[in-house]
């Protein structure tokens, strides 16, 4: 999950810091700069977010035939990892 957070945060940052990179390397070559673009910026970064989310739909696993079965502790202690089986059908 932490990751996920991750990736977009940076995906929403992303515009931002290519703006600002950009902007100093022109003022450093002499380029006048004018106002910064904070609409731009942040519909650029909302842009970014929501294609990020549409990748994720598409490209996420489908559980629903798939049945979750839970973590349990084992007799020596260990924990045993929760995950998804299929689902059994029933014999006809």
């Amino acid at each position: 999950m932490l990751k996920v957070f991750l990736i977009r945060s940076v995906l929403i940052a992303l515009p931002f810091i290519v703006w600002f990179i950009w902007a100093e390397w022109a003022k450093r070559n002499g380029r006048p700069m004018g106002a910064t673009p904070w609409a731009w910026l942040a519909t650029a970064s909302a842009l970014l977010f929501g294609l990020s989310l549409m990748i994720t739909v598409v490209f996420q696993s489908d559980n629903r035939g798939e049945v979750y079965v839970p973590a349990e502790v084992t007799e020596g202690g260990r924990v045993a990892p929760g995950g998804f089986q299929k689902k059994e059908t029933p014999a006809q």
